[in-house]
């Protein structure tokens, strides 16, 4: 049975095993998962209030991650919903800021990364939100 204060997350990365094992091991460290591999059915199925963090990959096939967070954003109208990016490629985050002005990018996670790691830092985030 869930707790009501479980913390809830989304996570959307097009690989499966990567959400398999993010849901897995989350799930054990007292997280509500919910995955998507297809950025598509993870934005007709976002529902303003629903999670309180999302882990959105960056480098997807269809749509990219900062695209996702963009259209969730519009749907999300107060905007409470703490993102982070995930992505295994070396990424430049200044250049990315500047590429991307409008998007608050203030959490990026790098792949791979330890589940016990992973949990700790949603926790942070999470933390840092209230």
């Amino acid at each position: 049975m869930q707790s009501s204060n479980e913390k809830k997350v989304l996570i959307v990365d097009d690989e499966p095993d990567v959400t398999g094992t993010f849901k897995v091991g989350l799930e054990e460290r007292g997280f509500q998962v919910e995955t998507f591999n297809d950025p598509e059915m993870a934005l007709s199925n976002f529902k303003p209030g629903k999670y309180d963090i999302l882990l959105l990959d960056i480098k997807m096939p269809k749509m990219n991650g900062f695209e996702l967070y963009e259209k969730i954003r519009k749907i999300d109208g107060d905007g409470k919903t703490k993102v982070c990016f995930i992505t295994a490629y070396e990424v430049y985050y200044q250049s990315l800021r500047e590429q991307f002005p409008e998007t608050k990018i203030e959490c990026y996670i790098k792949k791979p990364i330890q589940i016990t790691d992973l949990s700790k830092r949603l926790h942070a985030e999470l933390a840092e939100k209230q």
